[in-house]
């Protein structure tokens, strides 16, 4: 491990002598590139150097015991500094490991965000409202800009499916774990009895793909125009505005009517579609490695029950890493950290158990 942060080191210490470069400065490109790789290296080089500080203060500590001229109350002093430097080590070298553990590629790109409604009729729509406006506050709370991108309302105020793109540095690192199916418990208007009825949403989370990425070719597409329908303005059913996309290859199917314009339509449909090939690559590249991880935490597994919300005990609880917290209202409002923080933490963990620790 020493030796791959000493290669790290010596790569940052390159790099900020050719930001000093003037000719580096006027290459946009070049510059951008440079200043991103810095951005990565830099939590790992500050706690190496913290490392090594530390180990400096614990021989310097231990050489000036060693030639026996110190008092009492000093060495006292100095195996206090042993103590404190090899608990600061210890610390560092944890942090290390976790620091130096390959990154999801993915990790610093905008998502599409589907939610679908499943089992439980107009309850799981109007839930899938709800886990829409969850998100959004999260998104606000971060600084990210969040643009509808298709929409599919109920009458009662529900959503049998919407997608939304969130744009934002590390909207996927904190995003990707929310993918699967979320059940919610708990009494719904509708009923008489006050029996608990029990509804399920499924949440699917995609990285923004580039055009570099996935490579859509036109002869692939069958584009169809309709009009729009649903609740709406005066434009509904006057203009063939709705386009439907579908991928011959592989059978994707994406329809988008929220605009006016058949242009911004079609262009927020290539996106989705680009983004759902782009996911679907992702997922057979990720199966195997999946496979030998004990959680699937990360994995994206649009069949997996990942999280239920019981309404009448203000209960959360993550189904993959067993945690259950009892802040419903402050969780529906966008105070998601504590719960993606748990999974951030469980899927490290679990990147160290099958990678022997990085050692």
């Amino acid at each position: 491990m020493f030796d791959k942060l000493k290669e790290v080191e010596q790569r940052f210490d390159e790099i900020q002598q050719k930001l000093m470069d003037p000719a580096v400065v006027t290459d946009q490109k070049l510059y951008t590139s440079l200043m991103r790789e810095t951005k990565k290296l830099t939590p790992i080089v500050e706690k190496f150097r913290e490392y090594n500080g530390a180990k400096e203060n614990l021989e310097d500590a231990k050489q000036l015991i060693s030639d026996g001229e110190t008092d009492k109350e000093m060495k006292e002093m100095l195996e206090e500094e042993i103590e404190n430097s090899k608990q600061i080590m210890e610390k560092c070298a944890d942090e290390l490991k976790i620091l130096l553990l390959p990154s999801d590629p993915n990790d610093d790109k905008n998502v599409i965000i589907e939610i679908r409604g499943g089992a439980g009729g107009e309850e799981a729509a109007l839930f899938a409202g709800e886990l829409l406006r969850m998100y959004t506050m999260y998104a606000e709370s971060k600084g990210w800009k969040v643009d509808m991108l298709s929409a599919n309302e109920t009458g009662l105020g529900g959503y049998k499916e919407v997608s939304f793109m969130v744009e934002g540095e590390g909207a996927y690192s904190r995003l990707k774990f929310e993918s699967g199916g979320h059940r919610v418990q708990r009494v719904p208007e509708t009923e008489s009895q006050g029996r608990i009825h029990t509804s399920a949403v499924t949440v699917a989370v995609l990285p923004e793909a580039e055009d570099v990425e996935i490579d859509i070719n036109p002869a692939d597409l069958q584009i169809d125009t309709y009009r729009s329908s649903g609740a709406g303005g005066q434009h509904v059913n006057k203009t063939e505005s709705a386009i439907r996309i579908t991928h011959l290859p592989t059978g994707t199917i994406v329809e988008c009517q929220d605009e006016r314009s058949q242009h911004k339509n079609r262009e927020k449909a290539m996106k989705i579609l680009r983004s759902r090939i782009y996911d679907k690559v992702q997922q057979e590249q990720q199966q195997e490695i999946a496979e030998t991880r004990k959680t699937l935490v990360g994995s994206g597994d649009r069949s997996q029950r990942v999280r239920t919300y019981n309404f009448p005990q203000s209960r959360i609880t993550d189904h993959r890493i067993g945690l259950t917290i009892y802040k419903l209202e402050q969780f529906m409002n966008g105070d998601l950290d504590e719960v993606i923080d748990a999974l951030i933490t469980a899927d490290r963990a679990e990147q160290l158990k099958a990678d022997g620790g990085n050692d």
